[in-house]
């Protein structure tokens, strides 16, 4: 049995990192048939594109996917570790789960995921939920398969975490959700170690995968007719620095354009290592969407310096004008309320900041202790009610600003990739290259296309359009 431990998780040597191909060996490729799976994944794309690997190694073994938990005959949830409501989300599934297993003894259920990492979840699970056959964490996705079949033959409780700086393993087996947009993998991990998150915990550190491996892969969505890839990291910006001396983000974007993919997106960004040169790449390039995520998580300086972003208000404020010179550019933000001290002039300096701002829209938190960061043990005396009222006033001025941008689209025309119907009977659904949902009536051989829509009305979170022959 091998159990996280946040030291081994924290240490950062210039230890070189392995890099090697995903196997499987040939006796698993039949562990699956006639055999059903249902999977849970919560939190972010990096979590969405592992559980697409699952997929991947699920269906390599003839595992069926099923979206009723009830008729699997292996549940796993893939979790996230970066809020608390996450974490009772995942604790409340496994508690539904358990009905299910009494009822069916031999289902198997395993979580992985960012909460596997965690040294107090692990401790909880062993203790409480015994009844969960397999727990494996970030850095042995790849082992599913020999974890699976030891779980088949032996019910007992099997936690293998690992906690490490991390490896990469290319040629994965994946599973796409989607067949006009792809996520792919540029940078795993974080070295920033904000005083509130727990990623660099649960990810390990920040090591890049090889150009030519991301391109080859680029290149084979473009020969299968993807229209768009988004290229993900924990801190995206950073790519190429622990690999290249003189490759980063930038380049990689430049050469990620020549595949003449239609789209380009990439996130998260940290504004720590938003290049003057990668600002340049996004104004000269008609495939990079011009849309950037750029969490700010706080306007205020001082709260900003607690929780080790290493930049100010200003700074800030500099970058975002710096990318609003850039042509009908989209930015949005995280935000953080309620960081422990945080007092009514710190609140008010967030506010002037979306103010001056005015964001295309926002992902807004009351902030969450983590276990093991060291926020966790700082002092805390705003109360839940005080935190609450602030989300709710921030979120009027967020929705505001939001519904401002898409009415500035109104009777205007743009390129939307369309993905399939919508939610809204006898419509289509689809994004902009700003990353703003539309609806519209169209054809359904429109799916999967770039189709030119003009906007004829406006929400705070979505746009109606119409079709332009």
């Amino acid at each position: 049995m091998q159990v996280p431990d946040y030291k081994l998780a924290r240490k950062r040597t210039k230890d070189e990192v392995l890099i090697r191909d995903f196997k499987i060996d040939k006796s698993l490729l039949k562990l699956g048939v006639n055999k059903k799976y249902f999977i849970k994944t919560y939190g972010c794309q990096m979590n969405e594109h592992d559980s697409e690997n699952i997929k991947g190694m699920l269906n390599l073994m003839k595992f069926e996917e099923t979206d009723n938990m009830e008729d699997a005959d292996f549940i796993i949830l893939n979790t996230c570790s970066i809020r608390e409501n996450a974490h009772n989300k995942a604790f409340g599934m496994l508690g539904r789960i358990k009905h299910i297993k009494d009822n069916k003894p031999n289902l198997i259920v395993a979580l992985c995921g960012c909460m596997a990492q965690e040294e107090g979840v692990v401790s909880e699970i062993i203790k409480k939920y015994n009844y969960v056959n397999f727990v494996f964490g970030t850095h042995n996705l790849d082992e599913l398969p020999d974890l699976l079949q030891k779980s088949f033959y032996d019910s007992k409780l099997n936690v293998d975490v690992i906690s490490c700086e991390g490896n990469i393993i290319e040629d994965m087996p994946v599973l796409r959700d989607n067949k006009y947009k792809a996520y792919v993998n540029i940078i795993y991990g974080c070295d920033k170690f904000c005083t509130y998150c727990i990623v660099p915990y649960t990810r390990g550190k920040q090591r890049s995968r090889r150009k030519e491996d991301i391109i080859k892969e680029v290149k084979e969505l473009v020969k299968d007719g993807y229209q768009e890839v988004t290229l993900l990291g924990q801190n995206v910006n950073a790519y190429g620095k622990d690999l290249y001396d003189d490759y980063d983000l930038a380049s990689l974007l430049v050469d990620v354009s020549k595949t003449k993919i239609p789209r380009i997106r990439f996130i998260t960004s940290h504004p720590w290592d938003f290049t003057d040169s990668l600002i340049d790449v996004i104004k000269n390039h008609d495939n990079i969407v011009k849309f950037v995520h750029l969490p700010v998580q706080s306007g205020s300086t001082k709260i900003l310096k607690q929780m080790g972003r290493r930049y100010t208000k200003e700074s800030y404020i500099e970058l975002f004008d710096k990318l609003k010179k850039i042509d009908g550019i989209s930015i949005t933000t995280d935000i953080i309320v309620g960081f422990p001290g945080e007092t009514e002039d710190d609140f008010q300096d967030t506010l002037d900041l979306v103010n001056y701002c005015k964001f295309d829209g926002a992902f807004t938190f009351i902030y969450s202790p983590r276990e093991n960061t060291p926020a966790s043990v700082l002092k805390d005396n705003v109360t839940l009610e005080e935190k609450e009222q602030r989300l709710y006033k921030l979120n009027e001025l967020v929705n505001k600003y939001s519904l401002e941008s898409n009415k500035r689209m109104l009777n205007n025309n743009y390129k939307v990739l369309v993905e399939g119907e919508s939610s809204k009977k006898g419509m289509l659904f689809g994004y902009t290259e700003t990353n703003k949902l539309v609806n519209f009536k169209g054809n359904m051989d429109s799916i999967g296309k770039i189709v030119s829509v003009k906007i004829i009305d406006a929400k705070s979170f979505s746009l109606d359009g119409e079709i332009v022959e």
